[in-house]
């Protein structure tokens, strides 16, 4: 009986969890819509409407859809640019509320880093398998999500998606934190998703490593020597407090506080820049793969 009332319990809290997290995603989309009206009562297109707000297209579309979280300082500008007369403004406040239990859209184990990302102003990032979620297309993101064994509901699905591009806000705020990725070679010459995919995951990648403050490296395949054999890990320094680590493996993950261990993952890390390929030597990889296709 005991065992009984706890899985009726947890189907509760399922269920009241779901629904919290509909009426989140429900907001999101129609705050997306609203703004896409008013942009096509104004006559812009999402490229231009970007280019007066000072955010990119990318990001419009994604706001418009639903798929991303409008940053309050977006909603004020694109307020002011559309003349909305405060219609978009005042819902800035019900956004960031609605941001807070958007993050419980991450799985359990995964959310304490992600509270961690959220306010870092230092992240370093080694990736072995898979692009990192930060520089993820949405198609990449959704390509993954769909090839998990065992395979998720279509709903978990869209869930996922979205908070992954959610996550990806905190290379658009300002002040921004200041971001690196050395990712393996192994993971660009694996077209995830199949090959439109993957092409538009390298044009996201290049986009991003020609951004300011955004350096990505590549580590390549002929290396005699390398450092990261222990797996993949994130360095992560939350504002006003001390730098960590993050590592995790299938549904595990911890953080890492410890001085001594988050200092071996620094010295390994630097390594691992210094092994890997500059910044402009990796651009030119992406090149060089998009016209091997």
């Amino acid at each position: 009986m005991g065992a009984a009332r706890r899985s009726d319990s947890g189907d509760v809290e399922r269920t009241e969890l779901s629904e919290d997290l509909t009426e989140v995603s429900d907001f999101f989309r129609a705050i997306g819509k609203q703004i896409k009206l008013l942009r096509e009562q104004a006559g812009l297109t999402q490229k231009q409407l970007g280019e007066i707000v000072g955010y990119g297209e990318q990001l419009i579309s994604a706001v418009e859809r639903g798929v991303r979280t409008p940053q309050p300082e977006l909603l004020i500008a694109v307020d002011k640019a559309l003349n909305a007369g405060g219609l978009l403004a005042i819902a800035a406040d019900d956004v960031m509320k609605a941001r807070a239990k958007a993050r419980l859209r991450h799985p359990a184990w995964f959310r304490g880093y992600v509270s961690l990302e959220d306010v870092s102003i230092e992240t370093h990032n080694y990736a072995t398998l898979g692009i990192p979620g930060l520089l993820q297309t949405e198609a990449h993101a959704r390509a993954v999500y769909e090839m998990r064994q065992p395979p998720l509901a279509e709903d978990v699905i869209d869930m996922r998606v979205a908070a992954r591009m959610a996550r990806q806000e905190v290379l658009t705020r300002w002040p921004r934190g200041m971001f690196s990725w050395v990712i393996d070679e192994s993971v660009l010459r694996r077209p995830l998703g199949g090959w439109d995919v993957h092409t538009a995951q390298l044009h996201r990648l290049m986009e991003v490593g020609r951004m300011r403050g955004m350096v990505i490296q590549v580590l390549p395949l002929n290396r005699t020597e390398h450092a990261g054999m222990g797996g993949p890990f994130i360095l992560i320094t939350p504002k006003g407090r001390p730098q960590q680590g993050y590592v995790e493996v299938q549904t595990s993950s911890r953080l890492i506080t410890d001085p001594d261990e988050v200092q071996i993952l620094n010295a390994r890390y630097n390594i691992l820049r210094a092994q890997a390929y500059d910044p402009e030597e990796s651009l030119a990889l992406f090149e060089k793969i998009l016209g091997e296709r």
